[in-house]
């Protein structure tokens, strides 16, 4: 038997799963065939649907809604109110369910407060969204984007500090509070110390 928390005023549905050690606060609901990983930790008022798979140790903020189509890798984290769709274009009085699309949002990213994400598209691993910014287009590892539309304006560490430049060609880049360092190859950043999480 799993052990994880839920709040007495949330609802967990037959069919989900939870992974040891996570916790689902006040008046949050998981959907049958939801997946959640371990050690998560689901905030207040959030509504994970079927079909959602969770990874471990993601954070989940107050009033977030995981539509069905969204799978969330190990270490993300989601920032409180921030918003994701799953159909391109909804109406009332048309059915779209299975035209869904797929929105990954990749190990270690983070998605700001308030940002909204548009359905099919995939956030890079240990991306960062800024608070507000709407996200229309794929994100590569280590992006840092912010606006609406979002945009790229600079790279991120894995520990949470934007990278500066170090070098003339304006490939290289170092982390001012941990010291890692980053190689930019044929538009990809690379962490010198050659994990590939």
């Amino acid at each position: 038997m799993a052990d994880y928390f839920v709040h007495e005023s949330s609802y967990v549905d037959d069919g989900a799963e939870i992974g040891n050690g996570s916790r689902i606060w006040h008046f949050s609901h998981v959907m049958s065939g939801a997946k959640i990983g371990e050690n998560c930790n689901i905030g207040q008022n959030v509504v994970i649907s079927p079909g959602v798979v969770i990874g471990n140790k993601v954070k989940i903020q107050n009033n977030v809604s995981v539509y069905t189509g969204v799978v969330i890798e190990d270490d993300a984290f989601l920032g409180p109110s921030c918003v994701f769709t799953n159909v391109i274009n909804p109406r009332s009085h048309i059915v779209r369910k299975d035209e869904y699309k797929q929105t990954v949002i990749s190990r270690g990213a983070s998605i700001g407060a308030n940002a909204t994400i548009v359905c099919g598209i995939t956030l890079g691993r240990y991306c960062f969204i800024g608070a507000g910014s709407v996200v229309t287009k794929d994100v590569p590892d280590y992006g840092l984007v912010y606006g609406n539309p979002a945009r790229q304006h600079g790279w991120m560490c894995q520990c949470g500090v934007q990278l500066e430049n170090c070098d003339h060609a304006g490939a290289g880049y170092i982390c001012p509070a941990c010291g890692d360092k980053y190689t930019l190859v044929n538009n990809t950043l690379v962490p010198e110390s050659g994990e590939n999480a």
